[in-house]
């Protein structure tokens, strides 16, 4: 294929993604093959010669798209919503157009510029206070682990890229027992070790951290000669919406100088509502802050939005600059490679433009309001459904819920059944987690064309396949 031709092909795949997604909710949520059938359908190796684009993409057709789970679907109400709004499809379009390099600001000036403004107009949405900066990272994983390097640094005197962690004390890392794995992870690559992970417990209905015992073990560590580095927060955790009392663990991770990373991925879209800030009261006092306007602002993935409140931090964390990095001849500009831990980065700044120039914030409120308010309208719904126990409370537009019929033994068992049965029915997708042990199934709204109707219906394949199960 050429040039000459693309015009054709972009016509044919813009009608294509057009039809895509006005159609979707016509589909099973799931994909429905089996382990094996699109490896097997694929030429175990490369063609020699050319192939037909028509050929090409009827391939991708029948061979691509039976396997594929409809993220875009709007009953989709497993693991967070990754969305892709008409505008930022539009905007993703033209970068992989231009397909820019941008990792300096001469590599691409309008890409850290623009990088520059969005994350400005995203500061200004969750009202943050005029010092905090933003980078936009691949995921909340990158950001994390960036938080979790410069918490490294500071407490080794910014000697640990130099020497290392041999001969040091052992660094702690505090959080709660809902964070995400990627902090997990962050404390793997850094070199601190998982032993070094401090889980707090947690207390009442949100499940954060007790801030008595974070500064217990603070303290106890201090006493046997260990090195307390950070504290990791949680706004909103994957599994039940989980939420710290972020200004009184903020306050305690203060006293005794440790820098903090408030994990709010998922629900930190949501504190562009002022309605919502309630849930996250002090987070002008954390170093780092990290949410993913592509889980349900409508900025499809990847588009993670990272603020700090002294960028300087972070930068003698990560930054290197060999000779052919340099920009020389100019002032005061911004590198965001080194920001970052990869050096290469993607125009994303494009797509948060047009999505909030398409939908303006108020647009954008509305749609997070509808999903909250409609998931807690089908919470109700099911609270009063005897056969169901409620196990966590909505969080934002997340909660998690159980079948307890009379008659049934193993609940973990006809829960696990009651999730798979859903799942393969199709008409809705939901997953499960664990609470105090016991297998529960997790709800939440936030595909971005979900509508009210889409909601109501999961009560009625709940309770309808519920019911099969236990006739």
């Amino acid at each position: 294929m050429n040039w000459d031709e693309f015009s054709d092909w972009g016509k044919k795949v813009s009608d294509w993604t057009q039809a895509y997604h006005q159609t979707v909710g016509d589909k099973p949520v799931r994909a429905r093959t089996e382990p094996g059938d699109i490896l097997n359908a694929l030429p175990v190796s490369p063609p020699e010669d050319p192939e037909m684009m028509e050929d090409i993409f009827q391939d991708f057709e029948q061979i691509v798209m039976p396997g594929i789970t409809h993220w875009q679907h709007p009953r989709f109400f497993a693991y967070f919503n990754s969305n892709a709004s008409a505008p930022s499809v539009l905007a993703e379009f033209l970068a992989s157009a231009i397909a820019p390099q941008c990792m300096l600001w001469q590599t691409s000036p309008a890409a850290t510029e623009m990088e520059t403004r969005m994350m400005d107009w995203l500061r200004q949405a969750l009202d943050l206070p005029d010092g905090f900066a933003g980078v936009i990272q691949d995921s909340a994983s990158s950001a994390t682990l960036a938080a979790v390097l410069t918490m490294r640094e500071k407490a080794l005197n910014w000697q640990g890229n130099q020497q290392g962690l041999f001969g040091q004390k052992p660094l702690r890392i505090y959080c709660s027992s809902e964070v995400h794995t990627s902090i997990d992870r962050a404390i793997w690559v850094a070199g601190i070790g998982q032993d070094n992970l401090v889980r707090i417990p947690i207390k009442g209905d949100w499940r954060g951290m007790d801030p008595e015992a974070l500064e217990d073990a603070i303290q106890a560590d201090l006493e046997a000669g260990l090195q307390p580095a950070g504290v990791i927060l949680c706004v909103g955790g994957t599994g039940t919406g989980a939420t710290d009392p972020v200004d009184r663990c903020l306050e305690i991770a203060q006293k005794y100088g440790l820098y903090t990373h408030v994990d709010a991925a998922w629900a930190g879209s949501a504190m562009i509502c002022p309605d919502y800030r309630h849930y996250w009261l002090g987070i002008d006092q954390a170093d780092s802050i990290v949410f993913n306007p592509h889980k349900w602002l409508g900025v499809q993935f990847d588009c993670c939005a990272h603020f700090l409140k002294n960028p300087d931090d972070l930068v003698q964390t990560l930054a290197i600059s060999p000779e052919y990095l340099k920009t020389h001849g100019k002032d005061g500009i911004i590198n965001y490679s080194e920001w970052s831990v990869p050096l290469g980065r993607r125009f994303r700044a494009l797509k948060l433009w047009f999505v909030i120039r398409a939908y303006g914030l108020e647009g954008l409120r509305e749609r997070l309001r509808n999903h909250v308010n409609w998931s807690v309208d089908l919470h109700d719904r099911l609270a009063a459904e005897p056969d169901f126990e409620i196990v966590t409370p909505p969080m934002w537009s997340l909660w998690t819920f159980r079948y307890v019929p009379t008659e049934a033994s193993d609940l973990d068992d006809l829960n696990l059944r009651l999730v798979n049965t859903i799942n393969d029915d199709g008409r809705i997708y939901l997953t499960q987690t664990r609470v105090d042990g016991d297998l529960v199934i997790r709800f939440q709204a936030g595909q971005f064309e979900t509508t009210e109707d889409d909601v109501k219906m999961a009560f009625d394949v709940i309770t309808e396949i519920a019911r099969e199960l236990t006739p």
